[in-house]
């Protein structure tokens, strides 16, 4: 067995070392020290390890490593997958990425360990009551002094409007002198702490006078310490509590009845602001935890109990800090995860919330306009298309494969085909064919992202970062492999249409004016394929169809079958260190917000189509731009981040198999599904793409091969896939728009 070492992800780390990848390949000569001829052992396998755990050996003196491509080495020695993970539910996520017909998911499923997480990470999810040391040079930062222009001066403000508003009070007196306080505090807060300090016992001296005053402490064994010696009046009588100490008479005073009305509801609503303000910002989340630990802890104590001082000053009782910050913004932030969830995500709900209430609330368009409610619906299937992959990823990692298969087939896909079917419903109704042409060239514009645009631009970043990136060009995975037979057969019958139909011309005129012979101008020309035409269509090219349509969806099954049951034994997992596995998501909650997902998703997906219609009427560029854009694209947006997570932890080829795995789950799937959804409710879809469509989808595979060829990957090719992505997005912003529209 294979030991391996268990640690932070480098995405925890800055500048942490990365594995050598050597075309994902690396032959070690492993001495066992169990066996007596542990010298002469020796095996290969798949460095798959995606750079999630590093060092991803501990290496000591009596290891060699080698690395051959040679075609005997490799076809007489086949190699296994080795996958190292913290406990056994990760092990099965990150296999379930290697293989075909599961979506590739980059983020944990199961809680991992703080204790074993790094410095950065640890300081994102910190209270923000530590005393740390530090230089006044420190604190001057650009985020420090966004902050002041930011927040800072009108949330002092607030306080000191407060403040006067208490003092006006009489009894509220020792709140403004606390508003005061922390109008000054929030200015500039960084490098002071805000402390507790509580008087647990009153003892009078009648001999000398005095008044001992015994403060709480957390510094020895949680005993009172700390007395202080106060003169007191002579005559004056102190009453020493018996049993509760002072913090009970706090609901007893007038004061507090009076902050509670008068001040407390104004600085509520100024700290959920900041406190809303500043966590949608993401990188300014320690203003929105300082804000909270304000509003639920400080402003409901007694305010002769709070006390503010330099960090330095309060070192020595640290045990009783409730606030102490030193940056308003931490640039690692856009690693905060709530339950497991991505904070972008989090925040990126509100666009659902929204879009729905504008939507179904506001039908006449009275108070928003179609734009906004479109560009709202759009936005919302970012996070809704998150949540279902997590839930796909959470699901798959605890199932046996066939269940992981079926799920990820299902839920694989419905993100795309709630608003396909959508628009074909809505344009069947309306008599609108603009939306069955914007539904094709929403298929070409994702099969086009995902051959051209998804690779590239993890090849740059990547690039970026490790120079030069290698993966086995021969062996890139089942669904490359299908990839060329996917595409060739869903433009099969554009091919044969073009082939045997018959072109048909419209708005036709002559050049001289007359309906003599001549040459002629004509402005729609397309082949019929009409029901006048039932020879071609009916006999020929709708047969072809329905093969096709049965075929594709067989060769996934296929491909299902080969990796995950009759070869699945190249998959060799191997736990370094076993933990108990605290999941974010069980089996039932992840099919419960997959379902809720869903439902959410068909409602922002019928927004969608009811609104686009505007934007395809008064817009200045194509209608085939917004299709192959936007609409195929921003679904694929969580999908392209793992990408480029994979990429950078010098996991490349799992970058190819997150754009391959797409567009075969389009061609194989989808396609094949509105066939059939067509057949049982005749939306008037047919599987004829335009040339442009075409002819865009036959060059992109013929150039994605080439560049895969040599089995290298650098920031150049990646820049060159990438521009010729752009080169067809320029194509299909000026193209005329489609027949209907």
């Amino acid at each position: 067995m294979i030991s391996s070492h268990s640690s932070d992800s480098p995405e925890d780390h800055d500048g942490g070392r990365q594995p050598a990848s050597c075309c994902d390949r690396i032959c070690v000569a492993h001495v066992h020290s169990e066996a007596s001829d542990a010298h002469t052992h020796s095996w290969c396998f798949f460095s798959i390890l995606a750079g999630f755990y590093y060092p991803l050996f501990v290496r000591p003196s009596n290891f060699f490593t080698a690395c051959s491509f040679g075609d005997e080495i490799w076809d007489e020695n086949p190699c296994k997958t080795t996958i190292s993970a913290e406990n056994e539910v990760e092990a099965q996520k990150l296999a379930n990425n290697y293989k075909f017909g599961f979506r590739k998911w980059k983020s944990h499923v199961t809680e991992r360990p703080f204790e074993d997480r790094s410095n950065i990470v640890k300081e994102l999810y910190s209270e923000l009551n530590v005393i740390k040391p530090y230089s006044v040079g420190s604190l001057f930062t650009c985020g420090n002094v966004l902050y002041v222009f930011l927040f800072g001066w009108w949330i002092s403000l607030v306080y000191v409007f407060v403040g006067l508003l208490m003092f006006l009070t009489v009894f509220g007196i020792p709140y403004a002198k606390l508003c005061w306080k922390l109008s000054c505090y929030f200015l500039w807060p960084f490098g002071k702490s805000i402390d507790k300090v509580v008087f647990l016992f009153i003892s009078k001296c009648n001999l000398c006078g005095w008044v001992l005053l015994i403060f709480e402490s957390a510094e020895e064994d949680g005993k009172p310490s700390s007395p202080l010696l106060l003169p007191t009046p002579v005559g004056e009588t102190i009453e020493e509590p018996t049993e509760s100490p002072q913090n009970d008479h706090y609901w007893w005073r007038m004061s507090t009845y009076v902050w509670l009305l008068v001040g407390y509801p104004l600085l509520a609503v100024t700290h959920s602001v900041l406190c809303l303000i500043s966590w949608l910002l993401v990188f300014t989340i320690p203003v929105a935890k300082m804000s909270t630990k304000t509003l639920h802890t400080i402003l409901l104590i007694p305010p002769e109990h709070v006390h503010i001082s330099q960090a330095t000053e309060a070192q020595e009782h640290e045990g009783r800090v409730i606030l102490c910050c030193y940056h308003a913004v931490n640039l690692y932030y856009y690693k905060y995860t709530v339950d497991g969830i991505n904070v972008f995500a989090v925040n990126l709900l509100l666009f659902v919330i929204v879009s729905l209430v504008i939507g179904y609330v506001d039908k006449s368009n009275q108070f928003v306009s179609s734009e906004v409610k479109f560009a709202t619906a759009v936005i919302s299937i970012i996070p809704l298309s998150y949540y279902i992959g997590m839930g796909i990823a959470s699901i798959s990692a605890q199932s046996n494969f066939a269940v992981g298969a079926v799920v990820n087939a299902t839920f694989g896909s419905i993100t795309e085909l709630t608003f396909y079917i959508t628009a074909l419903v809505r344009g069947h109704h309306q008599g609108n064919k603009c939306l069955q042409e914007i539904v094709k060239a929403a298929l070409t514009g994702t099969l086009l992202g995902c051959i051209l645009f998804i690779p590239g631009i993890c090849m740059i970043i990547g690039g970026l970062r490790h120079r030069e990136q290698r993966f086995n060009s021969r062996s890139t995975g089942v669904s490359s492999s299908l990839l060329f037979i996917s595409i060739g057969g869903v433009f099969a019958p554009t091919l044969f249409s073009k082939a045997y139909g018959n072109l048909v011309c419209e708005d036709c005129t002559n050049s001289t004016g007359t309906n003599s012979s001549g040459s002629f101008m004509c402005k729609n020309c397309h082949y019929d394929l009409s029901e006048n035409s039932y020879s071609l269509f009916h006999s020929h090219i709708e047969p072809l169809v329905y093969t096709i349509s049965i075929l594709l969806p067989v060769s996934y099954i296929i491909g299902l079958i080969f990796t995950l049951k009759t070869h699945s034994h190249i998959y060799d997992i191997h736990i370094h260190l076993r933990i108990i596995d605290v999941m974010h998501w069980s089996r039932w909650r992840a099919l419960l917000i997959l379902i809720v997902a869903t439902v959410l998703m068909s409602a922002c997906a019928d927004l969608t189509t009811e609104h686009i219609q505007p934007i395809l009427s008064h817009s200045s560029m194509s209608q085939y731009f917004i299709g192959v854009t936007v609409l195929a694209m921003v679904p694929e947006i969580p999908e392209i981040v793992n990408g480029v997570q994979f990429a950078l932890q010098n996991a490349i080829s799992l970058s190819f198999e997150v754009g391959s795995c797409i567009a075969v789950q389009v061609c194989m799937i989808q396609i094949p599904i509105l066939v059939l959804f067509n057949i049982f409710y005749d939306v008037g879809f047919v599987l004829i793409f335009s040339d442009l469509h075409l002819w865009a989808s036959i060059f992109s595979v013929i150039v994605v091969n080439y560049i895969f060829m040599d089995g290298k990957s650098d920031y150049f090719q990646g820049t060159a896939l990438v521009v010729v992505y752009l080169i067809l997005l320029a194509m299909y912003y000026f193209a005329p728009s489609p027949s209907g529209c």
